[in-house]
């Protein structure tokens, strides 16, 4: 995942995310009964997290490829959070199907090289048409770069710090990135301001 690691990257940026990756995003999601979707979802892990941390539903989880998921899982002897994955790549999602949801939350492929077809930006330009709010968690480096510029002004609203994680629960080593969730808005233009609001840690541990 990260672009200073020696390590083999995982296929399809198979990269399950932790509790501790979730929990700054809390204090930022509704109080209230709200219902998300997750069109990246792995294993169902951060469907699991959110469901535990805050008053959120998900009845819309989906993965590319959750059979590789549990195949990737049974080979380091563990078992999947969960078994009600569907199948789907996210282009396949009509955006309309996402409509009624509060939020889309989700941690995508982080990839966004020429081969790819900058993957990552054509995610973000997809699910924003749902016209809901779209939380996303990749790295904090992808803000400081010329390709990101029109997205963020065309739709962030605001940037939650989250710092480095352990993506893989049993190595002793955290991320070489550091990471933040974003928040997306087809709106955002008429929200005010054009710069997104940067949250640093301090907000996420007051909340």
């Amino acid at each position: 995942m990260g672009k200073r690691s020696d390590f083999e990257k995982r296929p399809k940026d198979m990269y399950l995310t932790p509790r501790e990756a979730v929990i700054p995003l809390v204090p930022f999601l509704p109080s209230k009964r709200f219902r998300f979707a997750e069109p990246c979802a792995g294993d169902g892990r951060l469907v699991d997290h959110l469901e535990e941390l805050t008053n959120g539903v998900c009845d819309f989880i989906s993965d590319i490829d959750p059979e590789g998921v549990i195949e990737m899982l049974a080979d380091e002897g563990k078992l999947p959070y969960r078994d009600d994955v569907r199948e789907r790549d996210i282009f396949d999602i009509d955006p309309a199907e996402l409509v009624d949801y509060d939020a889309v939350i989700t941690n995508p492929p982080w990839t966004r090289d020429k081969k790819s077809g900058y993957l990552l930006h054509k995610i973000i330009e997809h699910l924003v048409k749902s016209q809901t709010s779209v939380w996303l968690l990749f790295d904090a480096d992808w803000m400081q770069t010329v390709q990101a510029a029109e997205l963020l002004r065309s739709y962030c609203v605001q940037i939650v710090s989250v710092g480095r994680v352990k993506w893989i629960e049993d190595s002793k080593m955290t991320g070489k990135d550091n990471c933040c969730w974003y928040e997306f808005r087809y709106d955002a233009p008429t929200m005010g301001a054009r710069a997104p609001l940067f949250w640093g840690r301090y907000k996420n541990m007051a909340g």
